[in-house]
């Protein structure tokens, strides 16, 4: 799979920063109370999705709303383009 990397180099920075805090706390909550290790696996989780996208510098979600906004912008470019060609 292909990719460019779509986040800026302090978006990734604090993205790095804020997922291994939370993975800290997570993991030491799960050391505490283990027998509710469950709820805090998800934060782990989204604690080791938030590194790994700041190690790449590249998000899914960013990905997914440009290119929702390149296919609007494209829509709406035909649809101004075929109205004026009905015009005249």
């Amino acid at each position: 799979m292909k990719f460019k990397q779509n986040i800026s180099i302090i978006n990734a920075l604090m993205r790095i920063t804020c997922g291994f805090t939370f993975l800290t706390w997570a993991t030491a909550k799960m050391v505490k109370k283990p027998w509710k290790s469950q709820s805090y696996i998800i934060v782990v989780m989204l604690s080791a999705m938030k590194i790994g996208e700041g190690i790449l510098r590249y998000c899914p979600v960013v990905d997914a709303m440009e290119n929702g906004q390149n296919l609007m912008t494209n829509e709406r470019k035909q649809e101004n383009e075929s109205n004026q060609s009905d015009l005249y």
